[in-house]
């Protein structure tokens, strides 16, 4: 049984391994049990990213109603116009 890899380090970390995955699938190189088993990693990797920029957006979000609120609402409502 293959040794399965550990949780990345960072978002940035998740990516770049993802995309290295994409390109080792694209090329057709590999067998189809290791093809399987890149897969079940790309998931895995997909995942944690999409996970970390939900946590992300969430933070983004709480950033704009408790802090990032305009400091002149009418001002704002006169631009739009």
């Amino acid at each position: 049984m293959a040794k399965t890899p550990g949780a990345p380090k960072s978002f940035e970390s998740a990516l770049t391994e993802l995309e290295a995955i994409v390109q080792e699938m694209e090329s057709g190189t590999i067998s189809l049990e290791q093809a399987l088993d890149r897969y079940q990693r790309g998931m895995s990797l997909l995942k944690h990213c999409q996970d970390t920029l939900k946590a992300a957006e969430q933070r983004v979000l709480q950033l704009e109603n408790d802090v990032l609120a305009p400091l002149n609402p009418a001002a704002d409502t006169r631009d739009q116009e």
